[in-house]
């Protein structure tokens, strides 16, 4: 068999929470090279100049997801990337942002509440598909934007190194 299984799973400590603490943006183009080894980005290269942008999130609000597509009769198989986030406060600057973000292919990382990064996007880019800006009705609701992004990989997303993930602003 050409994909023969190569490990075991096993129970792990009940020590993981949910959700996404903080994404980083960059415009596809502008994401040079990136290495991997065993699903972990180990290294990348953006161009110069550029940098990646990143957007702080308030918890319990923001999550991605990443499913694994097969179709047996055409003998494919893909990973369907989705990227919700939550942005409290309607303002010009964030409009602006939003704006942008609409109008590029992007690659991310989204760095979960246990630290660890993973890259969205970065063979065939993420889309924005949708920004809606909210004001609420009652005093005590969300007063902001909900942004729903999505791509289709090659394989699922992989985790970024804790190196790599502080050097992309820089």
């Amino acid at each position: 068999m050409a994909c023969a299984l190569t490990q075991d799973i096993v129970l792990d400590c009940r020590d993981s929470i949910g959700g996404i603490k903080e994404v980083y943006f960059i415009e596809l183009g502008n994401l040079s090279t990136f290495t991997e080894a065993s699903g972990v980005i180990t290294a990348l290269t953006k161009a110069v100049g550029k940098r990646f942008y990143k957007y702080s999130l308030v918890k319990q609000t923001s999550s991605f997801e990443d499913t694994l597509t097969g179709n047996e009769e055409m003998g494919s198989l893909f990973s369907a990337q989705k990227l919700t986030l939550e942005l409290n406060k309607m303002q010009a600057n964030t409009r602006n942002e939003l704006m942008l973000l609409g109008k590029n292919l992007l690659a991310c990382v989204a760095v979960d509440r246990n630290g660890k990064g993973f890259a969205l996007g970065f063979t065939n880019g993420l889309t924005l598909k949708t920004a809606k800006g909210t004001t609420g009705t009652k005093m005590g609701d969300r007063n902001g934007y909900a942004l729903d992004f999505e791509g289709a990989e090659p394989t699922l997303a992989q985790e970024v190194s804790s190196s790599v993930i502080t050097a992309l602003t820089t």
